[in-house]
């Protein structure tokens, strides 16, 4: 298993939802809840829906009667979003791919993903499934980050940890950071069938209750404490205190305060139905 592809399993929905959520996602998943446009009885697709950070706002800003489907590929982080947000009635999980989404042509009126996208194999195949799935008239929302170079805390955490492997680094930072160019964005939208493609590049100033905390959750919150470990050779917590070091002497400490840059992209499903191939 490649460093790309690695999965979020055992501990890592754990670390990701406390160190990162509040830290990352929270404020962006705010932000695109509040762009959802909503009508009574509106049919909601979540993808990638993660630990359910956006899946709660999403779910406090639908109407009662709107049908609301979360899913993901990665069943640990279903499960720990289905017990996260056990007791909140009216969201439907599932599993599904991304790319071959499990439910028959213009099933839903808007489709959400929350930093996605990255993580998928083909791209311009989730992207149309996302459009197959869409009745005339619906929109798709979802964000990518900016560059590495814009989002400086993850560049410094990318070097931090490459610095302790002379071979074979673990380079799972290059995959969020990979979607930034959003000419090929807009491309991909327009092939799919997508129109009136809007994009929007969206800042926030976000913080960690310590540079600890942050650097646990950078290290341990996704696959990079899995790569770490499985080169071997290295306590992974001696590379979450160097991370710590750099973040706090970036970012300050206790709170560490970090500049985040994404964009969120909306665009329309059009007046016709893309039939499945």
């Amino acid at each position: 298993m490649t460093d790309a592809n690695a999965r979020f399993v055992g501990s890592i929905p754990e670390n990701y939802d406390r160190y990162l959520g509040p830290v990352l996602f929270e404020g962006y998943a705010r932000d695109l809840a509040r762009r959802v446009p909503v009508k009574q009885g509106m049919r909601l697709l979540e993808v990638a829906c993660g630990t359910g950070i956006v899946t709660r706002h999403l779910r406090e800003r639908l109407p009662r009667d709107a049908r609301f489907v979360a899913t993901d590929l990665n069943p640990p982080m279903l499960d720990f979003a289905r017990r996260r947000l056990e007791g909140v009635r009216g969201i439907e999980w599932q599993t599904a791919d991304a790319c071959a989404l499990p439910f028959p042509d213009g099933s839903f009126d808007v489709a959400v993903c929350q930093f996605g996208l990255m993580f998928v194999p083909d791209k311009t195949a989730a992207l149309s499934e996302a459009r197959r799935v869409l009745a005339p008239g619906g929109m798709l929302l979802f964000s990518t980050w900016d560059s590495l170079d814009r989002n400086a805390f993850a560049k410094k955490v990318h070097e931090t940890i490459n610095a302790f492997f002379a071979d074979n680094p673990p380079t799972f930072y290059q995959v969020p950071f990979s979607l930034h160019r959003t000419d090929e964005l807009r491309g991909w939208l327009a092939d799919a069938g997508f129109a009136d493609v809007s994009v929007e590049a969206v800042s926030i100033q976000a913080e960690s209750p310590s540079s600890r905390d942050l650097a646990r959750g950078l290290v341990e919150g996704n696959p990079v404490g899995t790569a770490i470990r499985e080169r071997g050779g290295l306590d992974v917590d001696e590379v979450i205190e160097a991370v710590a070091r750099v973040l706090a002497a970036e970012f300050g400490d206790r709170p560490a305060r970090v500049p985040l840059h994404a964009f969120v992209l909306t665009a329309g499903a059009g007046t016709t139905r893309t039939q499945k191939r």
